[in-house]
């Protein structure tokens, strides 16, 4: 070990070398990024189409319409902690190609689906690869970026989440507006799948990763490579025993108030938000707010909560920006949920209120289970604290339509304000402090 960073230390600071570097760095990004703006597309893109489903074909009903803005997320369900459970054992770099292979041809199989079940499993299908993403592609940036760009890099892969949300609900509202078939408007994800396939032709394996399976030369040749001396140095300080991780490690002593944390913390972000954003036509209807803006002012207000979150994440504590915002969020849903008579543009001023602050916590789901996870179990706890995060959404896009049916707006709005309150207190008891701490310090204080 000495002797790896003996000469990661004498390593000469050529111009090119570096340049070299920051090239894969940005693709690196860019090409995992673009991973979580397919997710928030395939999600945001089905909002604007229910209404057409349903009315072109009467075997799509109520229930079914909920099933098919849910299945996605169902998938992710399945896909996340079997994707996390992969990658700790074969590798972050095959499992991050062959998962958008799949979500590939499941997204041009939406052009062809004849029937609700069909629509179901290939949505499903295409939930299964993103779940895959969430486990793999987080951990695999996290184990690349310097220490001082993990909080902001880890951040933007959910500016992307927001910004493809927000885009696929403008393209699938115009077009749907424009008479284009909505099995051609699912369909779209299809074309930005094909061009991430191709970016990640030739990614590298995880330097971390190879190190924590003992392989430590290879891992020493990557990071020579591509990363600094500072990364290479803390790299060699952790474990290098070959040790494989188990689902049986997410709930030892040492580690079970990290999944803990992270699947309360995770379940009561999403949930209520990604109900809400879905079906924003109908929630916000109820208070008289129609139309195009109803729908994608909420994700352009929760884009720039997370930009601004990703911005200033290294200027304030993980905490900090975590519990207080939570516990605003969900004072803030009471409040709508009993003032259903306010007028509209106050009721619309509270509605972004809580896009904006439910972006700031949720920013975090992207950022702490990189960092609170051991390499042996990162993809894992990640995937694993994803899926049941996804459980929770999946049970919210599926009950709302029925909930403001049957109970109202404003239990509606209490229900989610409920979760919202839960997800802060286990925060505020259980959420650590991260920032400005390497992989293996964090690593090292989780263990020990």
């Amino acid at each position: 070990m000495s002797e790896i960073v003996g000469s990661a230390t004498q390593e000469p600071e050529d111009p090119a070398v570096l340049a070299k570097r920051r090239r894969f760095l940005w693709r690196m990004i860019l090409v995992l990024v673009g991973g979580t703006f397919l997710d928030g597309y395939i999600l945001g893109i089905i909002g604007p189409v229910t209404g057409t489903i349903e009315h072109d074909d009467p075997r799509y009903t109520a229930i079914w319409i909920g099933l098919e803005a849910s299945s996605a997320m169902l998938g992710i369900l399945i896909g996340s902690p079997v994707g996390g459970w992969l990658a700790d054992r074969l590798g972050r770099r095959p499992i991050l190609f062959w998962d958008l292979v799949l979500f590939t041809a499941f997204s041009a199989l939406q052009f062809f689906v004849d029937g609700p079940w069909q629509l179901f499993l290939v949505r499903l299908g295409m939930g299964i690869a993103v779940g895959v993403e969430y486990a793999v592609g987080q951990p695999m940036i996290a184990e690349f970026a310097p220490v001082h760009l993990r909080g902001k890099l880890l951040g933007t892969t959910l500016v992307a989440w927001y910004f493809g949300f927000m885009v696929a609900f403008i393209i699938g509202y115009y077009l749907n507006a424009a008479g284009v078939h909505w099995r051609v408007i699912l369909g779209s994800s299809t074309i930005i799948a094909v061009i991430l396939v191709i970016g990640r032709i030739g990614l590298p394996e995880s330097p971390r990763w190879l190190w924590s399976r003992g392989r430590t030369e290879e891992a020493h040749e990557i990071a020579l490579e591509y990363m600094d001396t500072a990364y290479q140095t803390d790299m060699a300080k952790a474990a290098s025993d070959g040790v494989v991780g188990s689902f049986g490690m997410l709930f030892s002593p040492a580690v079970w108030r990290s999944t803990v944390f992270m699947c309360v913390f995770w379940t009561c972000a999403v949930a209520p938000y990604f109900a809400i954003a879905t079906f924003a036509d109908n929630v916000m209807g109820t208070v008289g707010l129609t139309g195009l803006l109803s729908g994608v002012i909420l994700s352009v207000f929760a884009w720039l909560g997370v930009t601004w979150t990703t911005l200033v994440i290294d200027r304030y504590s993980r905490r900090s920006l975590c519990v207080p915002t939570q516990w605003a969020a969900a004072v803030l849903l009471v409040v709508i949920g009993l003032w259903a008579g306010a007028p509209a543009p106050i009721m619309l001023v509270m509605f972004l209120a809580y896009s904006f602050l439910n972006a700031v916590y949720t920013c975090l789901t992207m950022i702490y289970p990189a960092e609170i996870f051991p390499t042996e179990i990162r993809a894992l706890g990640t995937g694993f604290s994803a899926a049941v995060s996804r459980l929770g959404a999946a049970g919210g896009l599926f009950l709302i339509p029925l909930s403001l049916d049957h109970l109202g707006f404003t239990w509606t709005m209490i229900f989610a304000a409920i979760v919202a309150f839960v997800g802060a207190l286990v925060s505020q008891i259980l959420a650590p402090e991260t920032g400005g701490k390497s992989l293996s310090e964090l690593a090292s204080e989780v263990t020990h």
